[in-house]
């Protein structure tokens, strides 16, 4: 069993395109198991301010780095002079990472990623505030989840405790940004890598963690191997 922890932030741009390649990773590799883990780029206000001297300061910035990124994106979906025009300063991390992880509580890690990617595109292509609660609000009433389990999911503590509990888990992988892909917990892909690739390396890994099994088994039982009976070595013709 190949288990891959995708680590990513909404807001992180890089990580819109690497969403879109694990669903196809997903679709071509159904027996893999994804979990997403919340890492957050700039948890407050204040991240923005100590990174880019002012929140302004931080949205002309980033917007500089969705130019590679729409570059890297396979759909070149992203809505750069949208954003640029959009009256409000760049959004942080947490509402949203809390905003998925609620989704996640709900309805699964299916539910989650759905909820990622609704978020990303509201940003992304849709230049939405992801920080505006009733931006994410408006969000969730137009996708599958029932809202009023969300929202009580939304408000509890609990689910920020597991949000938390995955920046402890980055931190122990000793994780330094987004996407990242933990495969089997050994494994490091890092950054948005093309889908060939990221294919290429998971067989990989796939090939290395599958166990020795007997795929051809003697229809005369124990003829023709040696066995450990008793504390003795028995072999047997």
């Amino acid at each position: 069993m190949i288990t891959i922890e995708f680590f990513h932030d909404v807001i992180c741009s890089f990580c819109f395109p690497m969403s879109y390649r694990m669903r196809q990773v997903q679709k071509e590799m159904p027996d893999i198991n994804i979990i997403h883990r919340s890492f957050a780029l700039a948890r407050d206000e204040e991240d923005h301010k100590q990174m880019f001297g002012s929140r302004e300061n931080a949205k002309n910035e980033i917007l500089s780095h969705w130019v590679h990124a729409n570059q890297n994106d396979d759909l070149h979906r992203f809505n750069i002079e949208g954003m640029r025009a959009a009256d409000f300063l760049f959004p942080t991390s947490m509402n949203g990472l809390l905003a998925a992880k609620a989704a996640g509580v709900v309805g699964g890690e299916a539910s989650y990623w759905d909820m990622f990617d609704a978020l990303q595109t509201a940003l992304f292509v849709d230049s939405k505030d992801i920080d505006d609660i009733n931006i994410i609000e408006s969000i969730v009433k137009n996708s599958s989840i029932d809202f009023e389990k969300w929202q009580q999911a939304f408000t509890n503590p609990e689910t920020l405790a597991l949000v938390e509990d995955d920046f402890r888990l980055a931190n122990a992988y000793q994780l330094s940004g987004v996407p990242a892909l933990i495969v089997n917990g050994k494994y490091l892909i890092n950054g948005a890598q093309p889908l060939d690739q990221i294919m290429q390396a998971i067989a990989t890994i796939k090939e290395k963690e599958t166990p020795i099994i007997e795929v051809l088994k003697n229809d005369e039982s124990e003829n023709g191997s040696c066995n450990m009976e008793d504390g003795k070595w028995v072999c047997k013709d």
